[in-house]
């Protein structure tokens, strides 16, 4: 059981990859009354929460070979929510997301090393996030824990929004931006 949960944890870890679905794989959706894409940007004077309301995923789970499994996310920029309406249109400007040019952000993993624990297994999962019309690589920590109705992922890392070409306010606002997702993926 040890062993399957192991390598259940390092298949679900091989996050937005493109792949074959082996017989041995298993289909997981995300859940996303349950999951939660968030992002806190920051200024010398304060900070900024924010997040998506609306995204989709699944992920394939190979049990027999791990380096096989996938997850694929796409988030829905229109969906964007913080916590000042003014910035929320603000951001869905041509200035930050431009999200009428570009509706959507995705992340698709192509390398996962993974590090299985007792309860809760790390894995660093490095991947191609396009946003804004441009790929960037990213490598994202992510714990990961297996439950009896699926898998649970938590990830907190920072991307530099400039990278993609998002350079309003540089030097009044901080390039880097803290993400933080939370998916709940069933079976």
């Amino acid at each position: 059981m040890k062993y399957l949960q192991t390598k259940l944890v390092a298949a679900l870890a091989m996050l937005l990859a493109v792949s074959t679905t082996a017989s041995a794989a298993e289909e997981l959706k995300i859940d996303t009354d349950s999951s939660t894409i968030a992002f806190v940007g920051t200024k010398p004077d304060g900070s900024h929460e924010g997040g998506f309301k609306k995204f989709k995923g699944h992920a394939h789970a190979d049990h027999e070979n791990p380096g096989a499994s996938s997850l694929a996310i796409e988030i829905d920029t229109k969906s964007m929510w913080s916590d000042d309406e003014k910035l929320t249109n603000h951001l869905k400007s041509p200035d930050f997301f431009d999200v009428r040019k570009y509706p959507t952000v995705k992340f698709g993993s192509t390398k996962v090393d993974v590090t299985p624990g007792e309860e809760v297994s790390k894995a660093i999962i490095t991947g191609k996030w396009t946003m804004l019309g441009k790929t960037v690589e990213v490598k994202v920590p992510t714990t990961v824990k297996v439950t009896d109705a699926g898998v649970l992922m938590v990830a907190e890392f920072k991307i530099d929004r400039t990278k993609w070409g998002m350079t309003y306010g540089q030097g009044k606002i901080d390039d880097e931006v803290k993400i933080e997702a939370k998916l709940v993926l069933k079976k």
